[in-house]
């Protein structure tokens, strides 16, 4: 069990969690492109001391890398698509039915990943899904309806961003905090223009900090996060403990807002940790094969996939970025479907 990506995961839906609560607060004041456009340029501004940093690392290694359809798919839908359309949904509904309906992001990642990125499921991952599946339709329940044109408004975001999920998974040599930094500052800018050209005066310009700010965190520390976790675990896998985002979501509704917090949604949050945990005890092992590959991305010499040699004195016991070469191989072990296990399974 990969420890410190399961924390991660469950760190970045925390992080994620909070903002719709947050966001709820102030969307009265500024139009749902200006938020969306503020959210993210908050997480580009995040990252800007480590792109300034590693400026010339990060250039290397996009053009030592092929990521030219992973990269613009997760500024469309992750940094432009993905936050307007849960904006349009948020100015509706409450931030409690938000939050439950955000819950489609992980039945969408799930699909998708089954059906077009390869990401397989073994038994305990298909029943961590149901059980987090369940807890999320138990909170529905106790819900009345905020409208369906809000419902059809999240679920459209919740495709962007399973898409987005997936792209992030499969990003080659860019760093977490670049790919935030490209999506939030495009992503950003896109839609605050769009907000400013409907001439929608902000009436509190006090809440433009706030909004930076709830996308710093929200939005920069969570994306990288989880894109690192997506990267060890796979998306469907991180985007169940991503999931957890909702949960969090309604503790900060109930004590912000005052909303309710009944015995279904402590039954709920029950279900879901057991969802958890029972989806990380992974039984996926067979007979695999790595083809030949060159690439950058972040590593330690603690497998059996980086045993290469490094010049001079450098430590290869502490984590690392550099190019380096997979030759091909077939071995047996337990694995989750990271970058290195993207196989097809028959």
């Amino acid at each position: 069990m990969k420890t410190k990506s399961i924390i991660t995961g469950i760190l970045a839906g925390l992080l994620f969690g909070i903002a719709t609560p947050l966001s709820k607060i102030i969307i009265s004041d500024i139009n749902s492109f200006q938020l969306a456009g503020l959210l993210y340029l908050g997480a580009a501004l995040a990252y800007f001391p480590f792109l300034v940093k590693h400026c010339n690392a990060e250039i290397y290694a996009l053009k030592k890398t092929g990521n030219k359809i992973q990269i613009p798919g997760i500024i469309l839908f992750g940094g432009i698509l993905g936050p307007l359309f849960l904006m349009f949904g948020l100015k509706s509904a409450n931030a409690m039915s938000v939050s439950i309906w955000l819950n489609l992001e992980m039945v969408t990642t799930a699909l998708l990943g089954v059906l077009f990125f390869r990401d397989y499921l073994d038994r305990n991952a298909i029943i961590g899904l149901l059980l987090t599946l369940a807890a999320g339709i138990i909170m529905t329940l106790q819900e009345s309806g905020s409208g369906i044109i809000s419902g059809v408004f999240i679920l459209l975001a919740c495709i962007f961003w399973g898409l987005d999920n997936h792209l992030s998974a499969l990003v080659d040599g860019v760093s977490p905090q670049t790919i935030t930094f490209v999506k939030g500052l495009i992503g950003g800018m896109t839609n605050l223009t769009i907000g400013m050209f409907l001439g929608t005066r902000v009436t509190h310009p006090e809440y433009v900090p706030v909004a930076l700010l709830i996308g710093v965190l929200s939005y920069g520390v969570s994306i990288v996060l989880y894109v690192k976790t997506a990267q060890n675990l796979g998306a469907t896998r991180s985007q169940m403990l991503f999931s957890t985002a909702p949960f969090w979501g309604i503790l900060l509704a109930w004590i912000l807002l005052g909303e309710s917090l009944s015995l279904k949604t402590i039954g709920s949050f029950i279900i879901l940790a057991a969802g958890i945990i029972v989806m990380n005890l992974t039984s996926h092992k067979h007979e695999h094969l790595h083809k030949g590959v060159v690439h950058i991305h972040e590593h330690i010499h603690d497998d059996d996939h980086h045993n290469h040699l490094h010049e001079g004195n450098s430590d290869q016991k502490t984590k690392h970025s550099h190019l380096h070469e997979h030759r091909e191989g077939t071995h047996t072990h337990k694995h989750y479907p990271d970058l290195h296990h993207r196989h097809i399974h028959r």
